[in-house]
């Protein structure tokens, strides 16, 4: 039982790891919009993008992905429906890192064509899916 809860520390880390990236690249991308093409300040968040999604959120979503739903069979709770809830919003954030990638894409190419504003509000959405999947695993209203 004690591996039950190294996998489950383990799960927390890489949540946390992850959601730090998820909150932290768009508001990387809102400067960066900021910067001049081809301008020095353009080129050091073009690699802190990159190595923020490669090294820290790539990684924390794969252990994620992988440590979750081994917790979940362990615990026995695959037939709650707070926790499929849960997989759901777990999903949006998958497709929201996605996103982000493809946005890293298209600034390292410098082709972004999204205003800062645009930014600042899709800041906003790991948020409100973290605050969903909180609520739900906590209160499991359901």
């Amino acid at each position: 039982m004690s591996w039950l809860l190294w996998l489950k520390a383990l799960h927390v880390i890489a949540v946390i790891s992850w959601m730090a990236g998820l909150l932290y690249l768009p508001r990387l991308m809102v400067y960066h919009e900021g910067a001049d093409k081809g301008s020095v300040q353009s080129e050091t968040f073009k690699i802190m993008e990159y190595r923020l999604l490669r090294y820290i959120m790539n990684p924390s979503m794969v252990v994620v992905w992988v440590t979750g739903p081994i917790l979940a069979w362990q615990f026995g709770m695959l037939g709650d429906y707070w926790l499929w809830a849960k997989f759901l919003l777990v999903v949006a954030m998958t497709d929201f890192h996605h996103r982000l990638a493809r946005w890293v894409k298209t600034f390292a190419a410098d082709q972004n064509t999204r205003d800062g504003k645009f930014f600042r509000i899709v800041n906003e959405v790991p948020t409100l899916l973290m605050v969903g999947i909180v609520i739900l695993v906590i209160v499991k209203p359901f």
